[in-house]
């Protein structure tokens, strides 16, 4: 029992530890949900799951001695991010020229609000899987428990920062260019902090 207890309280010091940037992706997408009614609130609790679903498989497959992607590239999907906030705020400019509705959503549905977490995640990798290579089939289905249990924690969390009035306020009048600009500045620091640019250089 006191194992388990201990594997719980690590596994959820390592998901806090690793997702704390996901927070801020969260909060962001539930702005940009009240304010522009885009992406839907079940569709970022669904993508957020599949997300962290898809990151923890990778991490299991890893951890049997399968790489699907080396860790010297996994960096490159920070690119995921900044495409979606160059695409959203390209709309904005586009909507605004127009004359229409500037409330151009970034992440619009399950799928994209998907691969935004696993792009912003994919460091998450290399830290869970030497843990599932080290701990056995039980302790690793208390880990996983407790990561689904992080990331309703996470959603309630998210979705609470943006529950703020004058936060929604604010995002309703400048969220066509705040929303683009923070998506862009998440990737590219997931590019940058990867070391994959000296690679390429």
């Amino acid at each position: 029992m006191d194992r388990l207890a201990g594997t719980a309280a690590v596994a959820a010091g390592m998901f806090a530890g690793t997702n704390v940037d996901d927070l801020i992706v969260l909060t962001v997408l539930f702005l940009s949900s009240r304010a522009n009614g885009s992406p839907r609130r079940w569709q970022i609790w669904a993508g957020q799951y599949a997300g962290i679903a898809v990151l923890v498989l990778v991490s299991v497959v890893a951890a049997l001695g399968l790489t699907l992607v080396p860790d010297d590239w996994v960096g490159l999907l920070g690119l995921i991010p900044v495409a979606l906030g160059v695409k959203g705020l390209m709309a904005a400019i586009r909507t605004r020229n127009d004359g229409g509705d500037t409330s151009a959503a970034v992440a619009s549905g399950l799928v994209s609000v998907a691969t935004v977490t696993i792009a912003n995640g994919a460091d998450n990798i290399s830290v869970y899987t030497p843990v599932f290579r080290s701990i056995g089939p039980g302790p690793s289905a208390v880990t996983i428990i407790v990561f689904a249990i992080g990331v309703a924690l996470w959603c309630l969390a998210g979705s609470w920062l943006g529950s703020h009035k004058k936060i929604i306020e604010i995002v309703e009048r400048y969220g066509q260019w705040l929303v683009p600009a923070v998506f862009m500045t998440i990737g590219s620091l997931i590019v940058i902090e990867s070391g994959v640019l000296t690679k390429i250089f």
